[in-house]
């Protein structure tokens, strides 16, 4: 699974456009390449699958619906008895099956790599700044 943050939109902000994909055994999602366009507010959307990742993994909850910032891209979750299945939020299909702690270590190094690249150059006391880096720390907190 990849977060990329979109080229060409001048000083980096929070709110800055990026895109998702995530790829399984049985497939790959992606906002990128699609009309309408499904970019996202990047920062915001990691930072909103972050925290319903946290309430999702600890909860008792057996599906997650996730809608992206300024989007029609989304994802559900799904536990199961073979683990939790990642696919579209619109159709049916399945991309990938895979245990907690591999969904955790996944999302979390692709936050790590995007907060690696780019936030760097956002400003401290951006807003989408602060939430996407509170968001990875409470994650982390939260999974041990």
């Amino acid at each position: 699974m990849s977060f990329s943050v979109r080229p060409g939109q001048g000083e980096p902000s929070g709110f800055d456009l990026g895109d998702m994909e995530w790829a399984g055994d049985f497939g790959r999602i992606s906002s990128q390449g699609h009309v309408p366009d499904q970019g996202m507010m990047i920062y915001l959307s990691v930072s909103l699958l972050l925290d319903q990742l946290r309430g999702f993994l600890d909860g008792s909850t057996r599906v997650l619906s996730y809608h992206g910032i300024d989007t029609s891209f989304g994802l559900v979750f799904r536990r199961g008895k073979q683990g939790i299945s990642v696919g579209p939020r619109t159709g049916r299909g399945v991309i990938a099956r895979v245990g907690r702690d591999a969904l955790v270590e996944a999302v979390l190094c692709a936050a790590d790599e995007m907060a690696e690249s780019r936030p760097g150059g956002v400003d401290e006391g951006d807003a989408g700044r602060e939430d996407y880096l509170a968001s990875l720390r409470e994650l982390r907190a939260a999974v041990g």
